[in-house]
């Protein structure tokens, strides 16, 4: 028998406890790899090339907030400044409220919005038709392909905070860098039927010439409207959904606590199990020693098993959370929230470098313990 076959045998001899701990390190490698994931979502992806030339900018006081259409002029005269495209939030229900047929619609200027998202494609052509159709639309690829929807179709969008209907009839598909679940419209239609909406816009989405310039167009755009009864707030693209999540709490420490007690947990799952299973197997290590083996080789032993019963928990885990990922990302209600989120090869090996630094801790302890054992001690223990 080889060695690497005497720890697998070793490591689930008790079949009924390993498969518990097995059980118990997958549920929790599972919950670390989301949060990973969501951690990497949130705080470390950058997103597109383009989108780091991005900036969005709002109400001072609040999203909620409008602001005159007025200030887009005065943005395209600041230095670094491409192109500016005002965007405001429609929020109207396609259908009825289930969670499934939600998905973002944003009033704007056909003329400029793909001047600004310079990532998102779309057929000239297409562009063209919802130019010249003030009743027009243009919807996000992975959307069309969800409900069906083609060149030509006609969609209802019943008003919830605007008293309008919008009917649309779809004029173009654009193809975004990762899913938008978004529908874009001619403001217009909203502000001929809507009086206090004619002027007015949510936020505005600018391209600077550069990612250097990012910083110093934001402070120029503000401090230009500092002193307005309307102020504004710039920010990257990034850091304006960073906003917006923040604004539903601490979401950092709200993960890294999770992560923290997820390991904690573990840790004293698997150090309970190593404890038990090299306590029983008293005897059997003063007959190792009695064969020849050293305390290092039982140390490396023992350890091993421990390695290998979180490394099981630990890939399996990591598997489950990049089916469990992907089937949130299209949920209903949550495809918003996991947009674009995936499990990476980095947090993949990360959570399985974890599970491995786990099952090492685990069992180091009541291995070196057992790595001393006097044979004559272990040859008389009755447990």
């Amino acid at each position: 028998m080889t060695l690497t076959r005497f720890v697998t045998k070793s490591a689930f001899r008790n079949k009924r406890r390993s498969l518990l701990t097995v059980l118990s390190i997958t549920f929790s490698l599972l919950l670390l790899t989301l949060m990973m994931t969501i951690w990497r979502g949130f705080y470390i992806d950058k997103g597109s090339a383009q989108s780091a030339q991005r900036l969005i900018t709002r109400h001072r006081v609040s999203l909620t907030e409008s602001m005159p259409v007025y200030y887009r002029e005065k943005m395209r005269a600041v230095p670094g400044v491409v192109a500016v495209a005002p965007t405001q939030w429609f929020g109207g229900l396609y259908k009825d409220e289930k969670p499934e047929n939600f998905f973002a619609q944003f009033g704007t200027d056909p003329a400029e919005i793909f001047k600004v998202m310079t990532d998102f494609k779309i057929p000239n052509d297409q562009l063209a038709a919802w130019q010249r159709d003030q009743a027009g639309c243009v919807v996000d690829s992975e959307l069309a392909k969800k409900f069906g929807w083609k060149i030509g179709d006609r969609i209802v969008i019943k008003g919830t905070i605007f008293p309008v209907n919008l009917e649309l009839t779809i004029r173009g598909i654009f193809v975004a860098p990762q899913p938008s679940i978004t529908v874009y419209f001619n403001q217009k239609y909203v502000e001929e039927a809507v009086p206090f909406a004619k002027g007015r816009s949510g936020t505005f989405n600018i391209l600077a010439d550069s990612p250097d310039d990012v910083s110093k167009v934001a402070a120029t755009i503000d401090a230009t409207f500092h002193n307005f009864p309307e102020p504004t707030k710039t920010e990257s693209e990034k850091a304006f959904q960073l906003s917006f999540i923040n604004s539903l709490g601490n979401v950092k420490a709200f993960i890294l606590s999770i992560c923290f007690a997820v390991i904690f947990a573990t840790l004293l799952v698997s150090a309970n199990t190593m404890a038990m299973s090299i306590r029983e197997r008293t005897r059997e290590v003063a007959v190792l020693k009695t064969l020849g083996f050293t305390r290092q080789s039982i140390l490396r032993l023992y350890v091993s098993e421990g390695v290998t019963v979180a490394l099981a928990g630990g890939v399996l885990g990591c598997l489950l959370a990049v089916g469990l990922v992907a089937a949130l990302a299209n949920a209903p209600g949550m495809g918003f929230f996991f947009l674009g989120m995936h499990v990476t090869i980095p947090t993949f090996v990360l959570a399985v470098v974890v599970a491995a630094i786990v099952g090492f801790l685990s069992a180091v302890v009541p291995a070196y313990h057992a790595a001393k054992l006097d044979i004559v001690e272990g040859l008389r223990y009755v447990g």
